[in-house]
């Protein structure tokens, strides 16, 4: 058609070329080490980043992704980085959803042009764009409202059939980074964390990024408490847990204990999330995303210390044997005993634990909206049914270095 020879022209003349290999072997995809995954260095557009995830549900909870190229569906004219952490709560299949749809829901929304334009007008309109697309905190906000709105519309095609789906969530944490500016949105309790360079004593000191969403009412937290008992903090803000969302999943069939106990006709719980942005600047040396299951254990300035002062590779994989650590010493037993616990059981020493740590590198960050930089696609996480004391990745990586 005329839209898909103009499509093809604009990627020919301004998008890096989408022929690319992937990367084969364990150091594309990480590596396993009992419960604990991890990818010791890999390239994003801004510079370098470290992964590691280590499970202790039954099933893993925690999902995530690290993606670095193109920022719109139409793969041109803008370049970057996106990091998510979603941490599942009652089940995986809410982190799991959001870590299929939330990157593409962000991608659709950066252009969205007219309906049915002509072929002239649409040439027009990509041409333009090509030098304005953005992302923004209401770009973000869509996206984010679009794959709330899909697991929603889940929970109600299975809810008849698969009723405890209604009782499922996660918790948001997503970074972008695009043309030297910082977006932060989030959801729950997740948590990112910056270290920042002082000039004047050469201290690299922690700066938390993000907002923390628990539940503030005392009433609700009682009832959410007694909802969650195995969940020490309760999040007021998620995607799904559509049983505390709408009335219509709090009832029959779903289990007798989610169900309240008076009805309510306002939503106890929100998808809106908290989003910041922010300039980067040549003294921001580093990120720390992560779940709550890290900062259980580590201080903010303990674990950009811990980044701080050692190589850059297998930074991710260093926080989460320093938090494995800690956990060991609260219940007084040796750190590689706690190792050798199986999963399910580890769930009673500590959380599923997601790191992933961006390096900055400034100039690259100015310049990665327009130049492009290395493609990248990433995910720590678990299979359905991995064997005891296993954790299998889904992970991809391809680059693409532009000449």
């Amino acid at each position: 058609s005329e839209v898909e020879a103009l499509m093809d022209l604009l990627r020919y003349c301004w998008g890096p070329s989408l022929a690319h290999c992937a990367n084969s072997g364990s150091n594309a995809v990480g590596r396993r080490d009992g419960l604990l995954w991890y990818k010791d260095s890999g390239r994003h557009a801004c510079g370098e980043f470290s992964m590691a995830v280590v499970q202790a549900n039954n099933l893993l909870e925690d999902q995530s992704q690290i993606e670095s190229g193109p920022l719109s569906s139409r793969e041109l004219g803008l370049y970057g980085t996106f990091v998510g952490i979603y941490d599942g709560h009652g089940g995986p299949e809410t982190s799991r959803y959001v870590n299929d749809h939330l990157f593409h829901h962000l991608k659709s929304k950066v252009l969205q042009p007219e309906a049915n334009p002509s072929s002239a007008s649409l040439l027009l309109l990509l041409i333009a764009s090509v030098a304005v697309l953005t992302i923004s905190a209401d770009v973000i906000r869509k996206a984010i409202q679009a794959t709330e709105e899909g697991f929603l519309a889940l929970v109600t095609k299975q809810w008849s059939v698969k009723p405890q789906i209604a009782a499922v969530g996660s918790c948001c944490l997503l970074g972008v980074i695009c043309s030297g500016t910082l977006y932060i949105a989030n959801l729950g309790d997740s948590r990112v964390v910056l270290g920042r360079l002082v000039k004047a004593t050469g201290e690299v000191l922690a700066m938390q990024l993000s907002a923390e969403h628990n539940a503030g009412l005392e009433s609700v937290r009682q009832e959410l408490c007694s909802l969650h008992p195995n969940d020490p903090q309760i999040v007021s803000r998620s995607i799904g847990d559509a049983y505390l969302k709408t009335a219509e999943f709090n009832r029959e069939p779903l289990q007798a204990k989610f169900c309240l106990r008076e009805p309510f006709k306002k939503p106890i719980l929100s998808s809106e999330p908290s989003i910041s942005a922010q300039p980067l600047q040549r003294e921001d040396q580093f990120l720390i995303f992560a779940s709550d299951g890290l900062w259980e254990h580590l201080s903010n300035q303990e674990a950009v210390d811990i980044v701080q002062h050692h190589p850059r590779s297998g930074s991710a994989k260093r926080l989460v044997k320093a938090a494995l650590q800690a956990a060991a010493k609260k219940r007084e037993i040796r750190c590689s005993d706690l190792e050798k616990i199986n999963r399910g059981v580890r769930r009673h020493f500590h959380d599923d634990m997601t790191v992933i740590v961006v390096f900055l590198n400034s100039n690259l960050a100015s310049r990665a909206s327009s130049i492009g930089g290395p493609k990248t696609s990433i995910r720590g996480g678990g299979i359905s049914l991995p064997p005891p004391n296993s954790l299998a990745p889904y992970a991809k990586l391809i680059h693409h270095n532009n000449s």
